[in-house]
C-alpha cells in the first residue's frame, strides 16, 4: 500500500527524532563520563594533597591523619611535591574546555595555576629558611598543642595520635636545624632582628615546670569519661615526651638560634640580599597578588593610595577639632587614654562582641547569604602574642569546629580601641569568616577548592569588607571610621614598604620611619609589622591589590547595571567562586554583566 505523502513525510520526521535522541543521549553520555573522570582526577587531587600536607587535613577538620607529620624538609618530601603537581598539571591539560561545564573549567584554570605556582615555588632554597617569628610551622605546632586548636583531643585515640605527630615533628626540628646551619655556608639566613624574636618563642617552651609547659596543657584538660588506667598512662606518656624529647629538643633550638646563628644573621633586611632573591621576590608577588604587576607598579601604587588616604585623614582630623598637622594627630590617637579604656582582657573581646551586636540588624541589607558554622573571639595564646596579629582561623569543613578570631593583647591598658570596628569586619564579620565558611559550606564546590588559599582574593576581600561600615551602622564615631582609614593606610602603605624592602634596599629602620610618619599605628605595632613582611616577602602586597580590585569590579557592575544592581547579588557573585586567583574573579563577574544586560 502506498502511503501518502504526508505520512511518509512524518516517518522521516520521526525516524530524524529517533536519531537526534540517539546522538543527543550519546552526547550526554559522553559529557557525562567527562564530567565523572574530571570529578575524579580533582578528588584524587584532594585526596593525595591531604597525604602530603596532613596538617592541612587537621585544619580542615579531616581526623584521618591527625597522627601525621612528615619531614617537609627532607629531599624525599620536595621529590614528592615535584612528582605530584607535575602529575596533576599534566592530567588537568588533557581535559579540553569545549568539554567541561563552566564551573569545571573555573576548576580547571584554579588547578592549573596551583601546580603552576608550586612547582615553580621548589626551584627556591625555602627549605634553608624554616623557622620565623610568625609564619613558620613551630608556631602552628604551638597553637595545636594547647588543645584548643584543631587538633582534637576527645578521645584516648586523639591523645596518642599527638604522641605520634610529635615524633615526626621532632624529625622536623633537628632537619631545621641542619638545614639552617646549610643556610649559613650558602647565605640563607634570617635578618639578625627576626632571629631576636623568635628566640623568645623557643625560650618559652624550654620551661622545665610541666604546669606551665604549653605541650602539657592537654593533660590538664581531661576529658569526661576517660578510665584512671588511660588517665595515668598518658599522663606518663606526655611527662615522657615533653621531658625528654619537646624540652631537649627546643633548647637544643634555642642554643643553636641564640649563638651560631644570630651571630651569622643578617644585618640588611630585604630577601634581595640572599641568593636568587630578586627573583625570588618577584615570585612571590605573583603568588600572593595572583598578578603580574611589577614590585615598581606596586611602589608607585602604594604611593598615590598614600596620598589619597591622607586627604581622607585631614577631613576627620578638622572634624575633631584637632589643631596640629597630621603626625601629630596620629600621636595624639595613639596615646589617647579615652581610646585605651580596659583594664582586663576580657574587656577586649566583649567589646568585639559588642560591635558584632551592633551590625547584626544590618547584615541582610548586604547579604542574603549567611554561614551556619558559628564563630568565637579568643585572645591570642599567650606564648605568641607579643609577636603575632589579629588573624581569623578557620572552622572545620564540618562546621563542628568554630572559626576563631584570635585578637593578641599583651597590656590590656594599653590597648587602643579606634581601629576595633575596621578589624572586626575584616577578621571575622563579613570579612574572612563570611568568606572562608560559606566556602567551606558549598556543597558544590570541589573539596579541594574549600581549602584553597589565594591572599589577593582572601585578604582582598576582608579588607574590602572593612569599607562597608558605614552601610552596616558602625563607624559613627569619627575616630572609629578613622581607624578605617588607617587600616586602609596601613594597607596601602605595606605596598610602598614591601616593594620598599626587597627590591629597593630599604633598611628595616627607613620602612618603620616610614610608616611612623603616615599612620596612627603605635610604633610597637609598626616594629613588629615591617618585621613581619621581612619574614616572608609579599603576602603583605595581596591585601590592598586585591581589595582594589573588587571594588573596582563593584563599580563597573554598578555603572552597567544601574538601578538593576543588587549589592547582595554581587557579594554572591564574588563569594561563591571560593578563592581564586584574581584574573578569574575579574572575568567571572564580566560574564555576569553581560549575562545581565
Amino acid at each position: 500500500m502506498k502511503l501518502p505523502a504526508i505520512f511518509f513525510g512524518l516517518s522521516l520526521l520521526l525516524m530524524a527524532s529517533c536519531i537526534n535522541t540517539d546522538t543527543q543521549q550519546a552526547s550526554d553520555e559522553e559529557g557525562n563520563s567527562i564530567s565523572a573522570a574530571f570529578e575524579k582526577m580533582l578528588d584524587n587531587y584532594y585526596e593525595e594533597e591531604l597525604k602530603l600536607n596532613p596538617l592541612k587535613a587537621t585544619m580542615a577538620g579531616d581526623n584521618r591523619y591527625n597522627n601525621s607529620f612528615p619531614n617537609s624538609l627532607s629531599d624525599e618530601h620536595k621529590s614528592a611535591l615535584q612528582t605530584y603537581y607535575s602529575k596533576y598539571l599534566q592530567q588537568v591539560q588533557d581535559f579540553k574546555n569545549e568539554d567541561l561545564t563552566e564551573n569545571e573549567q573555573l576548576s580547571k584554570a584554579i588547578l592549573t595555576w596551583e601546580c603552576e605556582i608550586n612547582l615553580a615555588r621548589l626551584n627556591f632554597r625555602e627549605d634553608l629558611r624554616p623557622i620565623d617569628q610568625m609564619w613558620s610551622v613551630n608556631l602552628m605546632m604551638g597553637q595545636l598543642a594547647s588543645g584548643a586548636s584543631a587538633q582534637p583531643f576527645k578521645t584516648v585515640e586523639d591523645y596518642n595520635n599527638w604522641l605520634e605527630r610529635l615524633e615526626g615533628y621532632l624529625e622536623w626540628m633537628a632537619s631545621a636545624e641542619d638545614k639552617m646551619r646549610a643556610g649559613i655556608e650558602l647565605g640563607y639566613v634570617l635578618p639578625k632582628s627576626l632571629i631576636k624574636k623568635v628566640l623568645p618563642q623557643l625560650e618559652a617552651l624550654t620551661v622545665e615546670d610541666l604546669d606551665q609547659h604549653l605541650f602539657y596543657s592537654p593533660i590538664k584538660d581531661f576529658p569526661d569519661g576517660f578510665s584512671d588506667v588511660d588517665r595515668e598512662s598518658l599522663k606518663a606518656a606526655y611527662i615522657s615526651m615533653i621531658t625528654e624529647k619537646i624540652i631537649p629538643a627546643y633548647k637544643s633550638l634555642y642554643d643553636f638560634m641564640s649563638t651560631d646563628y644570630l651571630a651569622a644573621g643578617r644585618s640588611s633586611s630585604g630577601i634581595a640580599d640572599i641568593p636568587n632573591g630578586e627573583e625570588y621576590y618577584n615570585h612571590q608577588i605573583k603568588t600572593y597578588t595572583t598578578t603580574n604587576m611589577t614590585a615598581d607598579e606596586i611602589h608607585q601604587l602604594g604611593l598615590n593610595e598614600v596620598a589619597r588616604i591622607s586627604a581622607e585623614m585631614e577631613k576627620v582630623k578638622e572634624q575633631v577639632g584637632f589643631k596640629g598637622d597630621l603626625k601629630s594627630f596620629f600621636d595624639f590617637v595613639r596615646t589617647n587614654k579615652e581610646l585605651m579604656p580596659f583594664t582586663e582582657p576580657q574587656q577586649v573581646l566583649d567589646n568585639f562582641n559588642a560591635i558584632h551586636e551592633r551590625m547584626k540588624p544590618q547584615l541582610a541589607k548586604l547579604f542574603d547569604m549567611k554561614p551556619k558554622t558559628p564563630f568565637e573571639v579568643r585572645r591570642t595564646e599567650t606564648f605568641r602574642e607579643k609577636s603575632a596579629s589579629a588573624e581569623y582561623n578557620p572552622g572545620s569543613l564540618d562546621g563542628t569546629r568554630p572559626g576563631i578570631f584570635y585578637t593578641p593583647i599583651p597590656d590590656a591598658t594599653k590597648y587602643n580601641t579606634y581601629s576595633d570596628e575596621s578589624l572586626f569586619l575584616h577578621e571575622a564579620i563579613p570579612g574572612h569568616h563570611y568568606q572562608i565558611s560559606l566556602t567551606q559550606e558549598d556543597a558544590d564546590m570541589p573539596k579541594f577548592r574549600k581549602t584553597l588559599w589565594y591572599s589577593g582574593y582572601g585578604e582582598g576581600w576582608a579588607l574590602y569588607t572593612e569599607s562597608l561600615g558605614k552601610e552596616l551602622g558602625l563607624y559613627t564615631d569619627p575616630y572609629q571610621y578613622f581607624g578605617m582609614l588607617g587600616a586602609e593606610m596601613h594597607r596601602a602603605i605595606r605596598l610602598v614598604v614591601d616593594t620598599g624592602i626587597h627590591s629597593k634596599g630599604w633598611s628595616r629602620e627607613k620602612a618603620i620611619e616610614y610608616s611612623l610618619e603616615n599612620e596612627a599605628e603605635s610604633e610597637a605595632s609598626i616594629i613588629s609589622e615591617i618585621e613581619r613582611y621581612m619574614a616572608n616577602p609579599g603576602q603583605a602586597l595581596s591585601y590592598k591589590i586585591g581589595q582594589l580590585k573588587i571594588r573596582e569590579l563593584r563599580n563597573r557592575s554598578q555603572k552597567a547595571m544601574g538601578d538593576a544592581f543588587d549589592i547582595r547579588k554581587f557579594h554572591n557573585q564574588v563569594l561563591e567562586t571560593g578563592c581564586v586567583p584574581l584574573a578569574l574573579l575579574e572575568n567571572k563577574i564580566d560574564n555576569w554583566i553581560a549575562a545581565n544586560n
